[in-house]
């Protein structure tokens, strides 16, 4: 596995408003700093989900062992890198730590440990993949895609962006749907205008594929798994999936000129963290709050 951006779904709404999705891959090293963008909607494989052998085989076949090592300094950035030697002596201890953890991990699991602890030592040694949905993108890109960034975030950011800037979006009119993951020869004129696609659509992005953990495309398990998530309050795959919304915003009177004249302000309406489109989740009662229920 490696630093990888695939536009999964990129619409546009009859009033202009962009929503893409993109399916990212970086180091599990990073996702604690790109989870702190909030305009983002997001969904990730977690540590509690996937059995511990699973976890133990994609880090002994693929590990993450970063490619650039900085050397120490005051700050946040590393401005040089240590010398070629001593970059092979980092990568050599980063090995041990990786096959160190292999072992513990396995350890806690023949104990009968439950996978959320054994899989977290695992964790810095994982690459991981994020379907990502959002309206606002510049500010994540302003920061990420920096030479101010960690080298690891701002590879993944710099992918984003050229993902971003090449696709063209598809016209999504009021009443359609942003429905990523649903395949293109499921759109028959009908399905995509259903309940079921939406719920189907929520459903593979909680589970970041459009296959089951089998490997196979089954509408069924998909429907399921909706429930699985809606019962107990777990709305974030709703966030993806989303249609645009006639109100845009509204102006505001904040102040006058010396003159009396009004000063207004134009203030853009967003659902939950999408600027022009209405969240799925938002069609639901209680979704901000299911101890209201």
């Amino acid at each position: 596995m490696t630093f990888s951006a695939t536009i999964i779904a990129d619409s546009v709404s009859p009033n202009g408003h962009r929503l893409t999705t993109i399916e990212v891959t970086f180091p599990r090293i990073v996702l604690a700093e790109f989870n702190t963008h909030r305009v983002f909607s997001r969904n990730s494989a977690s540590s509690r989900a996937i059995p511990v052998r699973k976890r133990i085989s994609h880090v002994q076949q693929d590990p993450f062992i970063p490619d650039a090592w900085g050397a120490e300094q005051k700050g946040m950035q590393a401005e040089h890198d240590l010398n070629d030697a001593d970059a092979e002596k980092a990568r050599a201890i980063w090995r041990a730590a990786t096959a160190n953890a292999i072992e513990s991990a396995r350890a806690l699991a023949e104990l009968g440990a439950h996978k959320e602890y054994a899989n977290r030592l695992l964790e810095p040694f994982m690459w991981q993949t994020v379907l990502v949905t959002a309206t606002e993108w510049d500010n994540f890109f302003a920061l990420r895609d920096s030479e101010m960034a960690q080298p690891e975030i701002h590879e993944a950011a710099r992918l984003m962006r050229a993902a971003y800037n090449s696709s063209a979006p598809r016209f999504v009119d009021f009443g359609e749907w942003h429905l990523p993951l649903i395949q293109p020869d499921e759109y028959d004129g009908v399905f995509e205008f259903s309940e079921a696609a939406r719920k189907v659509s929520s459903a593979r992005c909680a589970r970041v594929s459009y296959l089951t953990h089998d490997g196979t495309r089954d509408v069924g398990k998909d429907l399921d798994l909706f429930d699985r998530l809606y019962r107990p309050g777990h709305m974030s795959p709703f966030e993806h999936v989303a249609t645009p919304n006639k109100y845009v915003g509204k102006l505001v009177q904040e102040d006058e000129t010396s003159l009396g004249n009004p000063i207004y302000r134009w203030y853009p309406r967003f659902d939950g963290n999408l600027r022009g489109w209405k969240q799925y989740r938002k069609f639901f009662p209680h979704e901000a709050n299911f101890g209201a229920r």
